[in-house]
């Protein structure tokens, strides 16, 4: 079983052959326009009208803490949106938005998923930017839900 792997670079631009799926964390609200989801929706419009339209439709969904929606955005290429954060910060935040547990369930589903299509996944450090939470906790779940079930993972450190 190999680890994760971590490279320099945009998630944005997965590296590698084969398909991939492009996993980030997403809040519970709609909200769609800060952090690593501005460079998604800079290189495809698909992700962020999908998952308006999620939310927007929730009554009738499946979206809740811990569900994904996959986006493809190109031929061998995933979005993966994962409801991983309760509501965002605000000046009054007293806590942080992520929700540890939600993004376990979220990865359980990605690495269903990639199984499914043979897919790497690729992604920031999810959870740790605005949601506010701490790597320590979410690197332990990528590799048991992800790392354990032999899906290859690279985690993307912005250059600069």
């Amino acid at each position: 079983m190999r680890g994760i792997t971590y490279i320099q670079g945009d998630a944005t631009a997965p590296q590698g052959k084969g398909v991939k799926i492009i996993a980030h964390v997403c809040n519970d609200l709609g909200g769609w326009g800060k952090g690593f989801v501005r460079a998604v929706s800079r290189r495809w419009p698909e992700p962020e009208a999908a998952y308006r339209r999620w939310h927007r439709d929730r009554a009738g969904n499946d979206f809740a803490l811990g569900a994904v929606q996959f986006v493809q955005v190109g031929p061998y290429l995933w979005v993966a949106n994962m409801v991983g954060q309760r509501g965002m910060r605000t000046g009054r935040s007293t806590g942080v938005p992520v929700r540890y547990e939600a993004i376990d369930t979220a990865l359980g589903r990605v690495a269903d998923r990639a199984l499914e299509l043979g897919a790497s996944v690729h992604m920031p450090r999810i959870g740790c930017g605005l949601a506010g939470g701490k790597w320590s906790r979410i690197e332990p779940l990528i590799t048991e839900r992800l790392v354990g079930r032999g899906t290859a993972v690279t985690v993307y450190d912005r250059e600069g």
